[in-house]
């Protein structure tokens, strides 16, 4: 079973339907027990920092959320899930994050031509092998939805990356962690194959 946590975050819904589609189980729960019990755990969202962060101490996921991963169990976060794993945002200052790695998330920098937010298809780099883009050709394209972005503080973690008026760190992966800025679930036969492939982890 695959445990999604609800923390009144948004999109839990599109991610449920693409698992579906894949003919995965999934629960949608933000209860403890069922959560450690699950084979994988994704933390969707979107949203701001940090009312998202305010709303997983509310609901007391926070402890949980670390002992899953302590656990080993394959755990993806996915657009503000990516975000909330990492250590402050310049979205809410003061605020921390879960800081299970180490980074920061900062504004999309104004530029001539570029929209913020960043809406739509842009395509990705692989600077470093990922198990989520296994089989999965260079450049594909996938969707985002942010005007905030992922600066890692360790590059062996950034197994995809994409440009829209800086670098961008899109994907990363450390032992059974999992994230994306981007949305898998929004992004076609690309998105698919790579929740396939979060599915297949051993």
């Amino acid at each position: 079973m695959i445990a999604l946590i609800d923390y009144d975050a948004g999109n839990i819904r599109s991610v449920e339907k693409a698992l579906a589609a894949l003919g995965e189980e999934t629960e949608v729960t933000r209860d403890a027990e069922r959560i450690l019990a699950a084979d994988r755990v994704i933390l969707p969202g979107v949203g701001s920092f940090g009312d998202a962060m305010g709303k997983l101490h509310s609901f007391q996921l926070v402890d949980v959320i670390k002992e899953t991963i302590r656990r080993k169990t394959p755990f993806l976060g996915i657009c503000l899930g990516l975000q909330l794993l990492f250590e402050r945002s310049e979205e809410s200052p003061g605020v921390e994050g879960l800081g299970i790695l180490k980074g920061e998330i900062l504004h999309i920098p104004e530029k001539d031509g570029l929209k913020i937010p960043h809406i739509g298809w842009n395509s990705l780099t692989f600077p470093n092998p990922g198990r989520l883009f296994e089989g999965i050709e260079e450049n594909p394209y996938v969707y985002f939805v942010h005007s905030y972005y992922l600066k890692a503080a360790d590059p062996s973690i950034v197994t995809a990356e994409t440009e829209y008026g800086t670098l961008i760190h899109a994907s990363v992966e450390k032992d059974n962690v999992f994230a994306c800025q981007f949305h898998p679930e929004k992004s076609s036969s690309v998105g698919l194959s790579i929740l396939k492939n979060f599915i297949s982890l051993t």
